[in-house]
Order: structure tokens, then sequence, then C-alpha cells
């Protein structure tokens, strides 16, 4: 009798727990949401607007305000805004209490691809159109390439790690047969730079360069600074 009671017991308490879940779960879906929350993990400015990413994910509603919480389908929100052109990566979640929460990761861009329409490439080397909102400060990619400038993608992210190379160069030109040349902000000069292979070595080179000469007052004096020789910078000065 007793092994009775404590099995009407289990039983009562199990139907209990399941009635209080069921019930909470259909009350948290019936839940209307009350506003979007979204933000943008990465450090660059934004290169798309809220609005944009309010429209993304409340593609039907004119307000997110009033949506039922059950009509949300998070994956497909996702997938809206993965297909943007702007944004590498993004989690979309709803909280307990109604808020549509949004991570947005965007692309980075690091060249500006000078073409009949220009483009940025990203960090991971991919094409990147430009934005209404922002435009990047970044080098412009010149001269020629069969693969949309892949190539030079593992020079310009050591340009922009480097903040003395950030704020020097301002363009990067690809010859025909892969050869890079610097343009720099403030000199007149090019820097040959050659393919872009041992680059913290070449940087290192200019840098000791470039101290030297303008200690020595004789850095405008130079035409081409050819960084391609192993650890010697050979230099051509102005006729």
């Amino acid at each position: 009798m007793k092994r009775m009671v404590t099995v009407i017991k289990f039983l009562l308490l199990t139907a209990l727990v399941v009635f209080l879940f069921s019930f909470t779960h259909q009350r948290n879906n019936n839940r209307k949401l009350s506003k979007v929350a979204i933000e943008f993990l990465d450090e660059n400015d934004p290169f798309i607007t809220m609005y944009t990413v309010n429209k993304l994910l409340i593609q039907n509603h004119d307000s997110v305000t009033g949506v039922g919480k059950e009509t949300l389908v998070l994956k497909e929100m996702e997938s809206r805004l993965l297909a943007n052109a702007m944004i590498r990566d993004a989690q979309v979640y709803v909280t307990v209490d109604g808020v549509l929460g949004a991570k947005i990761e965007q692309r980075n861009p690091i060249g500006r691809v000078a073409a009949e329409t220009h483009y940025y490439l990203d960090e991971d080397g991919k094409k990147m159109p430009l934005s209404t909102v922002y435009a990047a400060r970044v080098p412009l990619i010149t001269g020629h390439s069969n693969t949309n400038f892949t190539e030079i993608t593992p020079l310009l992210l050591k340009i922009q790690a480097d903040e003395f190379m950030k704020n020097s160069v301002i363009g990067v030109h690809v010859s025909k047969k892969g050869s890079t040349t610097l343009k720099l902000r403030k000199h007149h000069f090019e820097v040959v730079f050659g393919t872009p292979k041992e680059i913290d070595r070449k940087f290192q080179n200019f840098k000791a360069f470039y101290q030297k000469t303008k200690k020595d007052n004789t850095l405008n004096s130079y035409q081409t600074i050819d960084l391609q020789f192993g650890n010697q910078v050979v230099a051509t000065k102005l006729e």
C-alpha cells in the first residue's frame, strides 16, 4: 500500500512539473517583444546602420513592439543578416523578458581596390562593397591581379597591425609580375617592396632607414627605396 501511495505521489508530482513547464513555455512564447538590442562586436565604425539591421531582423513588421515571440525564426533572421555584404558573422537571440538581441561582427576592410567599380579587400582576402555610411581609411590598391589582389592580403594585414606603417602607407601598387610598391602619405619617393614575403624584415629595414635619414635630414633627397635585397636597403637619390 505504501508503495502504491509513493508511486501515485511521484506521478502527481511529475504531472505538476510537466504542467508548470508547459504553462511557462507557452506563456514565454506568447510574450510580445518589447525592443531590439543590437551590439556591434568589432571596433570599426558601422558600415551598416542600425536601421538596416532592424529591418533585416523584423522584415515583415514596421515595429518589433507587439510581435509575438512564437512567430520568430531566429535561424532565418541570422541568415538574412549573414546575407548582407557588410556582415561577417551574426548571432540572434531572444531574452526571457522579450528583448530581441543581435550581436554583429562586421567585415574588416584592409585595402580599397581602384577598379571600374571600387571595392574593399577585407581581412579574409574577399571582395567587400563600399559602404554608403562610412569610408574606411585604408591603402588604395592599384595595378594588376588575377585573384582580386588576395595575394597581398598578408602584406595589408601587416600594414594594418603596424602603427608606423599604417599611418605612413596610403597606396600599394602591384605590377604585372607581382612586385609591389608602397606609396607614402608625406613623401614623394616610392618604396619598392617586391613580393609580399619576409614582410617583418623589410618593415624593420625600412623603419631603420627612415629614422636614420630623417635624423640626417636627407630623407626627401631620395627617389626610390628598394627593400628587396636581404638586410640592405638600396636607395636611389633624386637627380
